[in-house]
């Protein structure tokens, strides 16, 4: 007999690669306090669920590993047109902290605009 352990148990990996500054201000997060981002996804999550990201940003090669858990949630079909994905909150440890500094210092002049985004 096998013992059968919750997915939960493991957080889930995730890899995006956003490759235009438009896109980073869509899916940025700035209204959260450690900063996180909106991952288009169609596999289903609770909120809270801890999620493991690889992030990379436009030119850079680097992909940016960050932890954070699942604040946000566009179901499947949304109303407006949204896409279908998670709102990931970046934890407060030194890479969730470097990662919103690294994203904020690409957005620089463009946070507080009333463009639309994939959450407000």
């Amino acid at each position: 007999m096998s013992e059968n352990k919750p997915s939960a148990a493991r957080p889930s990996v995730l890899s995006l690669n956003i490759n235009s500054k438009s896109a980073l201000y869509a899916a940025y997060m700035p209204f959260l306090a450690n900063g996180g981002i909106f991952v288009p996804t169609p596999r289903p999550h609770q909120i809270g669920d801890e999620v493991f990201m690889l992030l990379q940003l436009m030119d850079d090669p680097t992909k940016h590993p960050v932890a954070g858990s699942v604040v946000w949630i566009t179901p499947r079909g949304p109303q407006g047109g949204r896409t279908q994905g998670i709102g990931v909150h970046f934890s407060a440890d030194d890479s969730g902290r470097a990662l919103r500094g690294r994203i904020e210092q690409i957005l620089a002049g463009h946070l507080g605009s009333s463009r639309p985004t994939h959450t407000l």
